[in-house]
């Protein structure tokens, strides 16, 4: 048995928490250190002044690290921290340690933050006091010290918390109710070595979460059954190929992709014994957030859509697969890993031209050529958007769907998504172009 969050912090906040990295994650640790009353937290970023290099010297000031998702469990300050016998805990297990709520963990390869924000929007619509959280932009220690009182959280308040692999990998104190695995695809080749490893990085989610409440879409069970891992008890859900839903009719669930995250969240719904029937009412009330496969502009018959927020292959052969013919397709950004010929050569029959930007649009353009698919590599998503504009035709869709990460040109996702919807409307005026509203 672990001891009490109290005693346990009690012991390792003697001196200052070192705090690895500066970003949201970084901030929210200090901001529950500040709720806790204990000592102020020396952060450690090397990406800001001044920059401390963690080493034997500054790790004899402290007796806990709290990190970041951006540092891997054999980042050089961890595997000092560590030789130095500090206790290191991950940003989301800290958290937890304070959290007397409830934990809903969503993870996956695509779809998660749809599938988060929607089951804290239907629990809210039931009457729950429930909030996303997580790996959405809102870390779960800033939504803890934002929580009232300490130790935090009433038992009835839920935290629907989206988990990445950066996240899930380093477990060991979160305690999940129900946890909702959606898919797995290639991703985030960069850190993991491989797909196995990958896959083992979400695997903690399920030693963390009660028994009989992981659930696990198709494509998680083909691949764990391919690398011999068994899933628990009941944890398979039939989520592709699935027929049509009454239902869901005139909802975002109504089809392919979201098709798949309405399943797994009705899943976890029956086993937590909430009427399904109060699900179907918050599907028909849910908005997708920006940046999602969102409709912008009309302008000459040609339909422009904004999906900065597939950041992987999975993603941008989902979104492709949604049209009747053929797009122009601007894509391209920082490489995560993978196979860009083999993703190249998949989505080169749904594509009428690609317009290729960023850090990979020379590798996506080499392995488009050799199959003689149209592309052209484009020195600016403003260059992109205007070759994209030049060849589109009544009635065809020009899609950013990059299917890469944005750091190379943008500072997010979200950046990259804003300034498309930008240019998209500069390049419209004039032209009888009929904004979407949002």
């Amino acid at each position: 048995m672990r001891p009490a969050p109290s005693d346990f912090i009690r012991h390792l906040t003697r001196r200052p928490v070192a705090i690895f990295g500066g970003g949201v994650s970084g901030q929210g640790v200090r901001a529950l250190l500040a709720k806790l009353g204990s000592p102020d937290g020396v952060t450690y970023d090397a990406k800001t002044a001044p920059t401390r290099e963690f080493d034997s010297a500054f790790a004899a000031q402290h007796g806990l690290v709290v990190f970041s998702p951006g540092f891997a469990p054999n980042h050089p300050w961890l595997v000092t921290a560590r030789a130095a016998g500090l206790e290191c805990l991950s940003e989301l297990d800290f958290a937890s340690l304070f959290w007397r709520g409830q934990v809903v963990a969503i993870t996956g390869t695509n779809g998660k933050t749809t599938l988060t924000e929607f089951l804290a929007h239907a629990l809210r619509a039931t009457g729950h006091e429930a909030r996303a959280v997580g790996n959405i932009g809102y870390p779960f220690s800033q939504f803890v010290a934002d929580a009232d009182g300490v130790t935090l959280g009433a038992a009835d308040k839920i935290a629907v918390c989206e988990i990445s692999s950066f996240q899930a990998e380093t477990l060991r104190h979160l305690r999940v109710k129900a946890t909702l695995w959606t898919n797995f695809a290639e991703d985030h080749l960069e850190r993991h070595l491989d797909l196995e490893s990958y896959f083992a990085a979400k695997w903690p989610l399920v030693a963390c979460t009660a028994p009989g409440a992981f659930f696990a879409g198709d494509s998680v069970q083909r691949f764990a059954k391919t690398i011999g891992r068994p899933l628990p008890e009941r944890a398979a859900v039939a989520t592709e190929n699935q027929p049509g839903d009454p239902g869901l009719v005139d909802t975002i669930f109504a089809t392919y992709p979201q098709r798949e995250n309405f399943i797994l969240a009705a899943a976890g719904w029956k086993e937590t014994g909430l009427v399904v029937a109060d699900l179907y009412a918050a599907a028909r009330t849910f908005r997708l957030g920006r940046h999602r496969l969102a409709k912008i502009a009309v302008c000459g018959g040609v339909t422009y859509w904004n999906d900065s927020k597939a950041t992987n292959f999975h993603a941008v052969e989902a979104a492709i697969a949604g049209f009747d013919a053929p797009v122009i397709l601007i894509a391209g950004g920082k490489a995560k890993g993978g196979d860009i010929g083999a993703f190249a050569r998949r989505i080169a029959p749904r594509v009428r031209h690609a317009c290729l930007i960023g850090e990979t649009a020379p590798d996506l353009a080499g392995a488009l050529a050799p199959i003689a698919a149209a592309h052209t590599r484009c020195a600016s998503l403003a260059e992109a958007v205007r070759l994209a504009t030049s060849l589109a035709v009544p009635g065809g869709n020009v899609l950013l769907s990059p299917g890469f990460a944005s750091f190379d040109q943008f500072r997010n996702y979200e950046d990259r998504g804003d300034q498309f919807e930008r240019l998209v409307a500069q390049l419209s005026e004039g032209r009888g172009a009929v904004a979407i509203p949002r």
